[in-house]
């Protein structure tokens, strides 16, 4: 049997956002040990705070101080904790009603074990040693049985308050081809790039997704094709990436190689980024040990006729 392809793979997206002014004051309290809710018309608190009543719609900005004690109204044991999660070692994610508020807060709960949560249980928490303006400055939650604090009565006003955070999304999981990426991944090995035809409308599809996207139908003809190919359409991108060795500026472009109906993307080196344009024709240049393109590069032919590409832009 042929090897079954696999790899890891990891998409990651730090997400720098701005705070208006709840949390801000929210997130700046919690550097400052303070935890705050909004108060609605109806004077109902809500922790973690919102800008707009999630029942009239309408704008609240009466921040109050809660208390750091709270009571857990539901939770789920997490027995295998994953990188990045509040604890290295199992913990039980639970709901929070902090003691001055009407909504609960999600967070983690340091217990030696399932048998030791239930709901019902008081809780109180237990604080970050360093703490930057971010609900990380909540450590976790952790058994209590002493009485609520009483609460400072903080208006959520601070000398330097927290204005943005970089929130970081990240998914890590193994990724398997299949049959039809697979042998395209194989083919790209020997320095070869191969599609698949459709049986129905003859399209040829690079890379192959093993079916045809229109028709619906397996495909299994392969054909090759390139190794040129015509920049069908560009985007030129200014912001570097991180772990990714490129001067910005630089352009990444859909190449429809000859011989495809589908364009792929790549990206384009040996011009200035200024120069590429539409009907460029380009060729590929392998990276270091031949597994795939490192990039594609002017072939020196004449551009390509507008009417020979239209359909693939």
């Amino acid at each position: 049997m042929p090897e079954v392809l696999k790899a890891p793979l990891v998409v990651e997206f730090p997400f720098t956002r701005s705070l208006g002014p709840v949390q801000s004051a929210f997130l700046t309290g919690l550097r400052e040990r303070v935890v705050l809710g909004v108060k609605t018309a109806d004077g109902r608190t809500l922790v973690p705070p919102v800008e707009y009543d999630p029942v009239t719609a309408e704008d609240i900005r009466d921040l109050v101080e809660v208390a750091p004690t709270g009571t857990v109204t539901t939770w789920a044991w997490n027995h295998e904790p994953r990188r990045g999660q509040p604890l290295d070692r199992p913990f039980a994610w639970v709901l929070v009603q902090l003691d001055g508020a009407d909504t609960a807060l999600l967070h983690a709960l340091d217990a030696p074990g399932p048998d030791a949560v239930h709901t019902g249980m008081r809780v109180r928490i237990r604080w970050a040693g360093e703490r930057s303006g971010a609900i990380t400055d909540i450590a976790c939650f952790e058994p209590y049985d002493g009485a609520a604090p009483e609460p400072g009565g903080h208006d959520g006003r601070f000398e330097e308050m927290v204005t943005g955070i970089v929130a970081p999304a990240r998914l890590d999981y193994t990724y398997a081809p299949g049959r039809a990426q697979a042998d395209y991944i194989n083919a790209l090995a020997e320095r070869r790039t191969v599609g698949e035809r459709c049986p129905s409308c003859r399209k040829v599809y690079v890379p192959p997704r093993g079916a045809c996207p229109t028709c619906g139908v397996a495909t299994s003809e392969q054909v090759e094709v390139g190794p040129r190919g015509t920049v069908t359409t560009y985007c030129i991108v200014n912001i570097k990436a991180k772990n990714l060795d490129i001067e910005v500026p630089y352009v990444y472009a859909h190449i429809a190689l000859d011989g495809a109906d589908l364009a792929l993307h790549g990206r384009i080196g040996g011009i200035p980024y200024d120069q590429v344009r539409m009907g460029l024709r380009v060729e590929p240049v392998w990276s270091e040990g031949g597994r795939y393109p490192d990039h594609y590069r002017p072939t020196g032919e004449p551009d390509a006729d507008y009417e020979t590409y239209k359909e693939l832009v």
